[in-house]
């Protein structure tokens, strides 16, 4: 056992350190901790018998059509919360008897639309200073931003194409605080968002900004794109409806430290409903989520460059049935970052409120190296249930001391967790 001393200087030189958390492992190095400071955390807490999990497992069969499968014995998540979980107790989010991803999703074909029958759609741009509706079964441009004001709604109908112009101009919608969105397709009908360009990075998706909670310093921050405010302290606020939405080849780059996601969430409360979403093959992150409590079911991220989905600032919404795919890097043509990059506050470890999702069934598909499949540090806390693993170096890490302080005490929970690898602990949890 090491002496008081040489612990509190241990833990002095890991407070020194500067750390960053940014989206890749490219810009963001890891945290180092002394050897003598090893983890408490471990393989063997993971694979307790009570947390019924599972390492190294053979996916070998496991799935068919990409992602759809599970593997029986699964927890019944209805029990946290029977208003939001649906039984489903197997591990996996898409069961071979019900591939709810069938029909509105794409799996690695090209996106986007036959644009020769576009003609003259109309131009959507600018700012909207009244509600407005795009018509079912219709195609509109979009060409630079389109925002949504405070009180201000905009209605997108079953069966519209958005398509992003290819013309130099940053192309995105941002909705801010007040400002509502109602885009709700179908299976049959969705709505699409897709580019001119088909390829990644090609334009700057959606961008909500709403009066849930942030732990930025003083509660309040501003979107990465857009600069517009968001946080506050109404944690069901409602930002509209997001159903049926496929979201083609987003993650336009502004600079080296700003680049668009599939659906940015900034501080959208619960009231707001998301659910059927699939982020296909844009250039950061599928879906990003910036303190709030907005919760998300059935949704796809398929193939995007960094983060499959990523959350920071204190988001402790709820989530069922996720998929996160990334596409090999020998066909895709790029490689892919971590499928959960999980933080609570990259700048101060312990700010509050703590993120704390509660997530359940998740299937997560990586395209091979060393990289993380579920990356949780940063003093994250979550509670996830029911979820495979596979096609990663390491399927799932834990970083800082908070984090896995967390999962040691029981205010995070892994639990019914099927991975292809061992565990990696990297934190001080002593």
């Amino acid at each position: 056992m090491k002496t008081f001393n040489l612990k509190f200087a241990s833990m002095a030189a890991i407070a020194a350190m500067t750390l960053c958390t940014a989206c890749s492992d490219s810009d963001d190095p890891e945290v180092e901790i002394p050897q003598e400071n090893k983890t408490e955390y471990s393989s063997a807490e993971f694979t307790k018998v009570a947390n019924n999990n599972v390492i190294n497992h053979s996916f070998a069969s496991a799935f068919t059509n990409l992602y759809v499968g599970t593997i029986s014995g699964g927890f019944d998540a209805k029990t946290l919360d029977a208003a939001f979980f649906e039984t489903a107790q197997y591990r996996g989010a898409v069961p071979t008897n019900n591939d709810w991803t069938a029909g509105w999703t794409l799996k690695n074909e090209i996106g986007g639309t036959n644009e020769s029958d576009m003609g003259s759609a109309e131009v959507l741009q600018g700012e909207l200073k009244a509600n407005k509706t795009l018509t079912a079964n219709t195609k509109y441009y979009l060409s630079g931003e389109y925002i949504v004001n405070s009180g201000i709604t905009l209605t997108i109908q079953e069966g519209v194409t958005l398509v992003a112009k290819d013309d130099d101009i940053v192309d995105y919608i941002l909705v801010k605080q007040g400002g509502k969105i109602n885009a709700v397709g179908t299976a049959s009908k969705p709505i699409v968002m897709t580019s001119q360009k088909k390829e990644a990075g090609a334009w700057g998706g959606i961008h909500i900004c709403g009066y849930a909670h942030t732990n930025v310093v003083g509660g309040k921050g501003q979107s990465e794109i857009g600069g517009a405010p968001y946080g506050g302290s109404n944690d069901a606020d409602n930002s509209g409806t997001l159903k049926y939405i496929r979201l083609e080849y987003t993650g336009y780059a502004f600079d080296e430290e700003h680049e668009a996601n599939g659906v940015s969430f900034y501080g959208v409360g619960n009231g707001t409903t998301v659910e059927y979403l699939q982020a296909y093959k844009g250039s950061d992150d599928g879906f990003e989520f910036f303190g709030g409590s907005v919760n998300i079911k059935h949704m796809v991220a398929t193939s995007c460059s960094d983060d499959s989905f990523d959350w920071t600032e204190g988001w402790n919404g709820k989530g069922q049935f996720l998929v996160a795919y990334q596409e090999a890097e020998s066909t895709l043509g790029y490689d892919c970052d971590c499928l959960l990059e999980c933080d609570n506050n990259g700048k101060n470890f312990d700010a509050t409120p703590v993120a704390c999702p509660i997530l359940s069934n998740l299937t997560l598909i990586g395209n091979g190296g060393s990289k993380q499949g579920i990356r949780l540090r940063a003093g994250t806390k979550v509670k996830l249930y029911n979820t495979l693993v596979t096609g990663k170096g390491k399927c799932l890490t834990t970083e800082t001391s908070q984090t896995e302080k967390a999962l040691l005490d029981g205010s995070s929970v892994l639990n019914y967790i099927t991975l292809a690898t061992d565990i990696e602990c990297k934190g001080d949890a002593k």
